[in-house]
């Protein structure tokens, strides 16, 4: 049995007290099932362990069972990549994290900041920078003014353009 989480194929799920060791180079999901529906509650990843109780003695443990009502609601579904660095895993933990945000990560949850600048202009666009929207014909309205650039939206049709600021 398998599960496609975003692009990757994980292997399960299975319940959390079916799982036995060894693992080595992974990604795993900790799920709750609710009847026909699974819910990833944490996402982690792991080295190397061949230790029987590496869930249970998990720091996040309390959470997994808290937020699945009891023990037997945990699942467990793992992704396999043995040739794989650490920062690749992560990699694939950051894009997990951040599409299904699991709440017992909400710790390790990074609040991502745009990489540019936006700053509100007091001046009024000068008729000589008013666009004509190429799809309809419409006046295209500054909508945003970043630093380097403005971002134009169509009034009619909503096509959005940007020009250089000079």
């Amino acid at each position: 049995m398998s599960i496609q989480i975003l692009q990757y194929e994980f292997l399960g799920p299975i319940p959390l007290d079916e799982w036995g060791p060894p693992m080595e180079k992974l990604v795993y999901l900790i799920m709750s099932r609710d009847k026909d529906r699974f819910n990833i509650v944490y996402v982690g990843d792991c080295e190397k362990t061949d230790d029987k109780s590496f869930f249970v003695q998990h720091s996040h443990f309390k959470c997994w069972v808290q937020q699945s009502g009891s023990e037997k609601s945990l699942y467990v579904a793992i992704l396999p990549m043995f040739e794989s660095s650490d920062i690749r895993r992560k990699n694939v933990l950051n894009k997990i994290m951040t599409r299904y945000k699991p709440p017992c990560n909400s710790d390790d949850i990074s609040e991502t900041k745009p990489d540019y600048v936006t700053r509100k202009s007091e001046e009024p666009i000068p008729d000589s920078e008013k666009l004509v929207c190429p799809c309809c014909g419409s006046e295209m309205k500054a909508e945003q003014i970043l630093e380097k650039s403005t971002l134009f939206r169509c009034a009619g049709c909503g096509i959005s353009d940007t020009k250089l600021n000079s």
